[in-house]
């Protein structure tokens, strides 16, 4: 678990594709929140201290919400958050809707929700600086890809040069799969090592989305 200021992060790795959930632990309430349901219950369940407050869904592509039944089942008190075109999903459940920039609270923290469409239409991510859970947005060495129904290579532009890369160089980004070397890494750094991050305008991004598409290999 690392420890950052007033909260603390547990990352646990599993799932379908090498997915990533993460359990967040406010130091002084000691309330918890879990960011996707990707890994099964019985991992993310020992990790818990007593029931979550909510279920973060960076979106909801099946690998990210394939156990979010059995949480759903075992925590039936906890808050499901979301975006809004997704609340029929979720039917009789505690769901909640999350807008572009809405500020929520869990215990004494202040999380950000940013909606970055691109990847898939009900997108987002979860700013709790210095932390930026991007879901698939955005991995370590690259952005998310654009070749299912429901995604946009212009939108996924705009949520990444207009919305991510807009926020502090040092904020540190925990995504929805352990794609690249580090299973995290710092804004500034992810730029440095990814060309998909360093285009010059949306007719630079697509051409680099076809060449890494054109070239990408099953394990990036």
């Amino acid at each position: 678990m690392k420890p950052i200021s007033n909260f603390s992060i547990r990352t646990i790795l599993g799932g379908y594709d090498n997915n990533l959930s993460y359990i967040i632990t406010c130091n002084r309430s000691r309330e918890q929140v879990i960011i996707d349901a990707g890994i099964e219950f019985k991992l993310i369940s020992k990790y818990i201290l007593k029931e979550p407050t909510a279920i973060l869904i960076t979106h909801t592509h099946k690998d990210h919400i394939l156990h979010l039944d059995q949480y759903a089942k075992n925590y039936q008190n906890s808050f499901i958050i979301g975006h809004p075109i997704s609340a029929d999903k979720f039917l009789n459940t505690h769901y909640r809707v999350i807008r572009h920039n809405e500020i929520f609270k869990i215990g004494d923290l202040a999380f950000t929700a940013i909606h970055t469409p691109g990847h898939y239409v009900d997108s987002i991510c979860y700013q709790l600086s210095p932390a930026l859970f991007t879901g698939d947005t955005m991995f370590v060495g690259r952005t998310g890809r654009v070749i299912n129904a429901g995604s946009n290579v212009e939108e996924l532009y705009d949520s990444v040069y207009n919305k991510i890369l807009n926020l502090p160089s040092n904020i540190r980004i925990y995504p929805g799969h352990h794609y690249g070397e580090e299973m995290s890494i710092t804004l500034s750094e992810n730029i440095n090592i990814s060309s998909l991050l360093q285009a010059e305008n949306f007719l630079d991004f697509s051409k680099r989305m076809d060449h890494y598409e054109k070239n990408r290999t099953p394990d990036n």
